[in-house]
């Protein structure tokens, strides 16, 4: 937990819900009231959230083109191993919440050594993802093992890092403020890993093959002429630049998660009642039954899954279809600074109009500038104009779900007042969900172009892939939004009864407050 200039230290509560045992001899610690955070603390804490993303960008904008055109792995191949590697992170999250809530303490903490000994690991198998093994035989297996692994490791790190939002402040307003520090770091963080990637990559463009235009239908094919002139790079030069792009990744990682771990201080338990806690899947039951919870996280499901196949297929898009194979990573670049850049005008526009408000004006943003894109003639300018839309509505899909998170579970508490330790099972499913979303998109849109005949380092593309990749980055992503906003529009939590809760729980703390205060008089009377 990050530790506040003046405040009273407060305990991280268990990984799963709660129930209590019985009351009789069990001392309440006093819990502090004092809820302010120094900048150094919301800084050290928002740094650790940027490995996620850095690692994220690189993998959600570039593996996929990677395993295409420099794996030269078969679409299908490919799309096996984006589906199994994101459907195996999303069920590693509530397992490794599971598995951390069962941790015992130690002089670092009970997260913290998580992190600490997933990092390594994790770096690792990271740079070797963006290794072409010699073996072709094996290359299949090669991508899957090291992906699955990379994201188990990861998770082993972002599940405990997530669940601290709740424990840094009890003021909502410095919880808030604390998120939009991580949001700006973490948007920050795919601007990095979207540039080292991009740029890095983007001098060793591989080469595309002319002579696969041969096979298509001369009258059903984009002709790239421009990328005739890139042959002078070697296959084996952007497989370097690939490595490269990842050592430097792998780099930033180890410093990020040196300065969470020196920064943010984990304290030991003290400010709860001993509880025995709850098996998994009662926790599950709980979580998963509460309307609240399970509509907002629909919600961002169909809208985070329409962000996901635009982020998932653009590269390809502008490669490909609109024809700037040379200009793909800095336009990929412009969407994250747009996103950086937005953070704290949605941090404001949230607080001025409400949350639910920015939901629907944020996510929608995008929408015509989606549908531009794919309805005139090839143009880098439209391109770049699209580029900065559509980074305003990605940075209202990052701050937005992890500010309203704690909303939900606050309006649980106030509901639930007797259970105890359930926040990051709330987290762990969201992100759960996220990633099953990641990777049912990657897989289909993948499997898609297969279908479409996609042709590996083709200089050009079939009209049918051209058609494919036009429907992932407009009219699928627009219906998925729609369908999003459709169900958040039951969302019960607005600004009145979020405000609400907030005067409750104040009232529940300072009445345990009163009540422990009592007890130790009595004890010291006795």
């Amino acid at each position: 937990m990050a530790k506040g200039e003046g405040a009273e230290q407060y305990a991280a509560a268990s990984l799963l819900p709660t129930k209590p045992i019985s009351q009789d001899g069990i001392k309440i610690a006093k819990v502090s009231t004092n809820g302010h955070l120094s900048m150094c603390s919301k800084l050290c804490y928002a740094i650790g959230g940027a490995p996620y993303q850095i690692t994220g960008s690189a993998l959600g904008f570039f593996l996929q083109i990677y395993l295409l055109d420099v794996a030269q792995l078969d679409p299908l191949y490919a799309s096996i191993i984006l589906f199994v590697g994101r459907a195996w992170d999303a069920v590693t999250d509530p397992t490794v919440g599971f598995l951390v809530s069962r941790s015992r303490w130690t002089r670092c903490g009970r997260m913290m050594p998580w992190i600490l000994i997933s990092t390594p690991f994790a770096v690792l198998t990271y740079f070797l993802i963006w290794y072409v093994p010699p073996v072709e035989q094996g290359k299949v297996l090669w991508y899957l093992v090291f992906y699955c692994l990379f994201q188990s490791l990861q998770t082993c790190f972002h599940v405990p890092y997530s669940a601290l939002t709740m424990f840094i402040s009890m003021d909502q307003k410095e919880r808030d403020s604390a998120t939009a520090y991580r949001m700006t770091v973490e948007v920050l963080g795919t601007v990095v890993g979207t540039a080292i990637q991009g740029q890095i990559v983007g001098g060793a463009i591989a080469p595309c093959l002319p002579g696969d235009l041969d096979v298509l239908d001369n009258g059903n094919s984009t002709l790239l002429g421009s990328d005739f002139n890139i042959t002078h790079i070697s296959l084996d030069e952007t497989k370097q630049a690939y490595l490269m792009a990842s050592a430097v990744i792998c780099t930033m990682y180890v410093l990020c998660a040196a300065v969470l771990f020196l920064g943010v201080r984990e304290q030991e338990e003290c400010g709860r009642l001993k509880t025995e806690p709850m098996s998994f899947f009662e926790g599950v039951r709980m979580v998963m039954g509460y309307g609240p919870y399970v509509k907002l996280v629909m919600g961002f499901l169909f809208t985070s899954l329409a962000f996901m196949l635009l982020e998932g297929n653009f590269a390809l898009f502008i490669t490909y279809t609109l024809g700037f194979r040379n200009d793909f990573q800095n336009i990929l670049l412009v969407i994250m600074l747009s996103g950086t850049l937005s953070i704290p005008f949605w941090q404001w526009f949230l607080i001025r109009f409400g949350k639910k408000t920015a939901v629907y004006i944020g996510i929608t943003w995008a929408v015509p500038f989606m549908i531009l894109i794919v309805c005139i003639e090839s143009s880098l300018i439209v391109a770049y104009v699209v580029s900065v839309a559509a980074g305003v509505s990605v940075a209202a899909a990052f701050l937005l779900p992890w500010s309203m998170l704690p909303d939900v579970v606050d309006d649980f508490k106030v509901k639930n007042p007797d259970s105890s330790g359930h926040e990051a099972i709330f987290y762990s499913f969201y992100v759960f969900f996220t990633k099953f979303a990641s990777g049912i998109s990657l897989g289909i849109s993948t499997l898609s172009l297969d279908f479409a005949g996609y042709v590996t380092r083709g200089c050009s593309q079939p009209d049918a892939v051209n058609l494919t990749l036009k429907v992932l980055v407009s009219p699928a992503p627009v219906v998925l939004i729609f369908l999003g906003l459709f169900i958040f529009k039951t969302y019960p939590i607005d600004e009145e009864r979020r405000q609400g809760n907030q005067k409750l729980l104040q009232e529940m703390r300072e009445n345990d407050q009163d009540s422990e205060t009592e007890s130790t008089e009595l004890g010291s009377v006795v």
